[in-house]
């Protein structure tokens, strides 16, 4: 068969082409590790020397700042952007810790250290985390496929984490409108794709690499300009749950006066009135005055013996984060709102802000560990918070 059309391409619809792929690559003798690769970004036989094709592109060549995906068939590309010496960035598995890792290779790293480096756990051991305020440039995007077509359409494994961290990057200004998207796949990849399977959301792609072709698509279809919330294809409540940046950046959009309300959301999230009710609910304990106690005179350490929620009572174990360098204009409710809209609710909030600070209390480490995940860096007022576990955990019963 010709290249780009090894497979019959007549699936009416995205899933249908990826069985598809995954399926030829499978039963040719094509696929390799990981297996099977059905569910992913396939790894294909020449995937290394499609990579390598990377160094022909003038794009690569000017760029000085590179993202490229954590995907295995990405591997050789990895390694490209590191012996070319250029910043390379690579988005965090599923986004689950932040948006990216820049990977930084030991002072006179080795071929085989760069490799290493190149690798899945390369980049856990070589990579310092790029938050949100990171001020990344990103001069080149690098992203796996499962099918893509030569005008340049795109279908990724169906999960939509390159479509998201291009979107998120847009949102954080990191590329620009006529940033490059490569990929790289496989010829029996390289299928017509119709183009009303394409949403708004998707990426879609200026090149495509192959073991035996360079493709210019010369597309023309605008790229995302961000994150349309509104779209249930784009983002889901699901998402936002699992992605704790996701959530970040939610709220400094909202912030900025941007319509966040997502498709799928509950109504008491979309409808603010309600919201405040629940919000009431959640922090009842917030909303009756402090005892002399629980307000501490501006300048003095906090007081540990702050009356207690009868509702944690049934906790063995609180874990408290702070949440410091708060505005003197801030009110309570600004920061109630932000931790609703992050999904980061306590069950108890012990607010001073005369010393410009606050204390959350959540029943479980793990929901601790979002929320300082989700406030790290976030400006509320003009002001970064800083926010990390409390230094005095309070162990009850």
């Amino acid at each position: 068969a010709a290249p780009g059309r090894a497979l019959p391409s007549g699936a009416a619809t995205k899933g249908g082409i990826r069985e598809k792929v995954w399926e030829h690559l499978e039963a040719s003798g094509l696929a390799e590790f990981p297996r099977p690769v059905r569910g992913r970004i396939p790894n294909f036989k020449g995937s290394l020397r499609a990579c390598c094709s990377l160094r022909h592109l003038e794009v690569f060549g000017r760029a000085r700042e590179v993202k490229v995906d954590p995907d295995k068939p990405l591997e050789g590309a990895r390694l490209a952007a590191l012996q070319a010496r250029k910043t390379l960035l690579v988005p965090t598995p599923r986004l689950r810790t932040g948006l990216f890792n820049r990977i930084v290779p030991p002072p006179g790293a080795t071929k085989e250290i760069l490799r290493r480096c190149a690798t899945s756990q390369g980049i856990k051991d070589y990579s310092l985390p790029v938050g949100l305020d990171g001020k990344a440039q990103v001069d080149l995007v690098i992203v796996g496929s499962v099918a893509v077509s030569e005008k340049g359409w795109r279908i990724g494994k169906g999960e939509g984490y390159a479509d998201m961290e291009y979107a998120m990057m847009v949102s954080m200004g990191a590329v620009q409108e006529d940033t490059p998207v490569v990929t790289i796949v496989h010829d029996c990849q390289v299928l017509d794709i119709a183009e009303e399977l394409l949403g708004d959301h998707d990426l879609t792609v200026d090149y495509i690499l192959t073991p035996t072709r360079t493709i210019q698509t010369n597309c023309k279809r605008p790229k995302p300009r961000g994150i349309m919330w509104h779209k249930a294809s784009s983002v889901s409540s699901e998402m936002l749950g699992k992605i704790p940046i996701l959530r970040t950046l939610r709220c400094r959009e909202r912030q900025a006066g941007k319509d966040v309300t997502l498709r799928d959301e509950h109504p008491a999230l979309a409808n603010p009135s309600r919201a405040a009710v629940s919000d009431k609910k959640v922090m009842a304990a917030n909303t009756q005055p402090r005892a002399a106690a629980g307000s501490a005179p501006a300048g003095q350490p906090r007081v540990e013996s702050d009356p207690v929620n009868p509702k944690l009572e049934e906790s063995d174990t609180i874990t408290t984060v702070y949440v410091g360098n708060l505005p003197g204009s801030l009110r309570v409710s600004e920061l109630k709102s932000a931790l609703r809209e992050l999904q980061v609710v306590p069950a108890r909030l012990n607010w001073q802000g005369a010393q410009h600070r606050a204390f959350l209390d959540y029943r479980d480490q793990g929901t601790a560990d979002r929320a300082v995940s989700s406030l790290q860096g976030l400006s509320l007022g003009g002001n970064a918070l800083r926010v990390e576990l409390a230094k005095n955990q309070r162990n009850k019963g």
